[in-house]
Order: structure tokens, then C-alpha cells, then sequence
């Protein structure tokens, strides 16, 4: 007996010595940057002030005009995007599924090209296409007689965030997709022949016997394209610096605008805290709402 307990405590401080490099590693750039964010919220916090000032920085926040501006562009994005990547990643999947191994494997690469893709070339390249007066945007609308006269798509505040959208779905499809065709081969495919005999038609399979497998998948797609909707910065700042007028400003922009041009840190952790507890609280709801029937 006492063999066996020194073999498992020696076991456990292997393990623990095999752990300790990440755990440090978490504790020293994610736990206590984290603490020390939230503790220096309540602070007026810049390069010569380091001063308690308690509540001041959230009521600032609630009262800047910027900042509900830029509140409405983070759910506008949210809420455009969101839904939009889930549908079409299920389209396309489901019908990928169907093709052939080769065949497969193609649309698998072509729709994940974007995510590995680094982010630079991505807007290098849309840059070029939303270009107003080169742009192959322009170009193939006025030659299909959609517009007369070329439209400046990043700088015109009606049509930014939408470019913006247009883009972010392009780089934010690519995972589900592959999340999805891998969910569809752990389907059981007898239930599935099973309701075929029955009669059962593709929507009557998709819905009864499909969807329910897919739903964990599902589950986990919307709650990390959420994340990463309300997380929207890289393409922003080297397409349109948050303009024109604030139209494409979020708040991730907003908090290093605040941060790093004009060194309110203070004011800025209390920005990355309200941006925490939201999308803490929306991802409360998506596994209640969404998680109440998932079967793991």
C-alpha cells in the first residue's frame, strides 16, 4: 500500500513539473495582466498620473459619445456577422459532405485559405478591391450597370462598417466549415438510412437526425464567432483607422485609440473590463439557450 501511494505521489509531481511551464506562463501573461487590469480601472491611470478616482472611469465611459459609438458598430457586427458565418457554414458544409474525398478536400482548403492567410495580405487585397477608383468592385458593378459613378466603400460612412462585415465573414467562415464537416462524419449514419426507408424527406433527416448531432458543434462555433466578432481590430485599423467619422470605430479600436496614442490606461481597462463581462453575459446566454438540448 504504501508502494502504491509513492508511486501515485510521485506520479503527481511529475505531472505537476510537466505543467508548471504553461501554468507560469498563464499566471505571469494572462492571470495577473488580467487582475492588474480590472484593479486599474478605478484608477486615472497615464504616463505622469496614477490616481484612485473609484467608479469615475465607467461613468466617463457610459458618458463618451465615442464610445456609445463605437458600442452600437461592436454589435452591429456582432449582430450582422454572427449569424450570417453560422448559416453558410452550414450550407456549405452540408453540401461539401456529399462530394467526393478529392472533391471534399478542395472546398476544405479553398474556404480555410482566408484564416491561415495572414491578416495584412487579406486587406492588401480587399484594399485593392474596394479601391474607388481601381477597384474590381467598382469596376464589375458599373459594368453590370448596378452603379453610375464609383463609390469610395471604405471612406463613405454608409458603406464602411458593411465593407468591414463583408470582409470579416470572408476570414470568419473557414473554421466552422471545417467543424461542420467533421461533425457530419460522426453522424450515425444507420439512424439517418433508417429514416429514409421511413420516407423521410432531406429537410425531415437534416432536422430530426442531423441537427441534433450538431448541435455542440454549434454551440461552440457561436460562442467563439461572437468572441472574435466583439474582438474586431486588425482589419479596422489598417482599412479605415476607425473612420470616416467614428463610423467603423469598435470598441477594441477605441480601447487602444485610449491606450497606446493617448495613454489613458486607466480608461482603457475599464473599457477591456465592460467589454469582458458583456460578452461574458452573451455567452451565459448562448449555452443557456443553446446548450439546454446539446448532448455531449
Amino acid at each position: 500500500m504504501k508502494k502504491v501511494n509513492k508511486l501515485r505521489m510521485r506520479e503527481t509531481i511529475v505531472s505537476y513539473c510537466f505543467l508548471a511551464p504553461a501554468l507560469l506562463f498563464f499566471i505571469i501573461f494572462v492571470l495577473i495582466p488580467m487582475i492588474m487590469g480590472v484593479f486599474t480601472s478605478f484608477f486615472r491611470y497615464t504616463m505622469k498620473e496614477f490616481t484612485f478616482i473609484g467608479l469615475n472611469n465607467y461613468i466617463t465611459m457610459f458618458q463618451d459619445t465615442t464610445f456609445q459609438k463605437s458600442l452600437v458598430n461592436t454589435l452591429i457586427i456582432v449582430i450582422g456577422s454572427v449569424p450570417i458565418v453560422v448559416a453558410f457554414a452550414l450550407f456549405v458544409s452540408s453540401q461539401t459532405y456529399e462530394r467526393k474525398a478529392f472533391a471534399r478536400s478542395f472546398f476544405r482548403c479553398v474556404f480555410f485559405l482566408p484564416v491561415v492567410t495572414g491578416t495584412v495580405a487579406v486587406t492588401v487585397v480587399w484594399r485593392w478591391i474596394y479601391d474607388p477608383l481601381s477597384g474590381i468592385l467598382n469596376y464589375t458593378l458599373k459594368a453590370g450597370h448596378v452603379i453610375s459613378q464609383n463609390i469610395m466603400w471604405l471612406g463613405d460612412k454608409k458603406y464602411a462598417l458593411a465593407a468591414i462585415i463583408i470582409i470579416l465573414l470572408t476570414t470568419a467562415v473557414g473554421q466552422p466549415i471545417i467543424l461542420y464537416i467533421a461533425a457530419m462524419g460522426n453522424i450515425d449514419k444507420s439512424l439517418v438510412e433508417a429514416a429514409e426507408v421511413d420516407g423521410a424527406n432531406k429537410f425531415q433527416v437534416f432536422w430530426k437526425i442531423k441537427w441534433p448531432s450538431l448541435l455542440p458543434t454549434t454551440l461552440y462555433i457561436v460562442v467563439i464567432t461572437t468572441i472574435n466578432s466583439f474582438q474586431c481590430f486588425s482589419l479596422i485599423q489598417l482599412l479605415t483607422s476607425g473612420g470616416p467619422n467614428f463610423a467603423t470605430t469598435t470598441i477594441m479600436y477605441y480601447l487602444y485609440e485610449k491606450a497606446f496614442k493617448l495613454s489613458e490606461y486607466g480608461y482603457a481597462n475599464a473599457m477591456g473590463v465592460f467589454l469582458t463581462v458583456v460578452i461574458g453575459i452573451i455567452s451565459l446566454l448562448q449555452f443557456k439557450f443553446l446548450g439546454s438540448d446539446v448532448e455531449y
